[in-house]
């Protein structure tokens, strides 16, 4: 993708899949804070920030700053800990939290609270002290049959968010494949199935696997189109903006 300088910002210039069509894309340089950056998505993400002109403040505990993608400012801290960090949060930035358990299970319900939710109040408190422009969390597709603690936690920290006053985007992913994470491939013909049939279609659909790139698309769509209130990125809409 070729970049130009377009006075405020910068201009892309992107073809779309399957078209002989070119367009410039203007894109405003944002601040963006984020969270969980070291992590499965946060690796994903910051490279694609990066490259689209965007300044990038990386929060990671003392010893993992060499997992960061070159480019990005360090700020050293615990995500746990609001206070280990909430001072180096830009005003009017845009805060995306990425926390999560890796590889979520049934049997870590525990740390579904003590992780997921209680990084997620300390990034609304330090997000809502620095009066940030916008917060971008990553939330689960829901309801489902499934992972109800992982559900619950995460509609938590959907309400604790929405009550914050704040400018928010929610993505409601159910699985992201990517590296380490590809055993539900196996899955995509029984997909497909479920999503041909009437009674079954909606739930398959909400509840689809999307790809990591599919997931870093709409996560770059969401840092750079602030909404006014609260909006709602569920599957469909994370498949559709890979393909914008």
């Amino acid at each position: 993708m070729n970049v130009a300088d377009y006075g405020i910002g910068r201009a892309f210039r992107a073809r779309s899949p399957g078209s002989a069509t070119i367009r410039w894309i203007q894109v405003n340089e944002k601040t963006v804070f984020v969270t969980g950056a070291t992590g499965y998505m946060g690796r994903a993400l910051m490279p694609k920030l990066l490259d689209r002109g965007h300044r990038v403040l990386a929060l990671a505990r003392p010893g993992s700053e060499t997992r960061l993608a070159g480019g990005a400012e360090t700020v050293t801290g615990d995500a746990l800990e609001a206070a280990t960090y909430r001072a180096l949060v830009p005003e009017g930035a845009t805060f995306v939290h990425l926390v999560g358990v890796a590889h979520p299970s049934p049997a870590k319900a525990a740390e579904f609270l003590s992780v997921d939710l209680a990084s997620l109040k300390a990034s609304l408190e330090a997000a809502v002290g620095a009066d940030v422009a916008h917060f971008v969390y990553l939330s689960v597709a829901q309801p489902a049959p499934a992972m109800k603690a992982y559900q619950s936690a995460r509609a938590e920290g959907e309400r604790l968010l929405t009550e914050s006053g704040l400018d928010a985007t929610i993505l409601r992913p159910w699985y992201v494949l990517g590296p380490g994470h590809r055993w539900p491939y196996a899955l995509l013909p029984f997909y497909a199935l479920l999503e041909l049939l009437p009674p079954t279609r909606a739930g398959a659909r909400r509840l689809g696997l999307v790809t990591l790139a599919q997931m870093t698309a709409a996560l770059v769509e969401a840092v750079e189109t602030q909404p006014t209130g609260v909006r709602i990125v569920t599957v469909p809409e994370i498949r559709a903006a890979a393909a914008t």
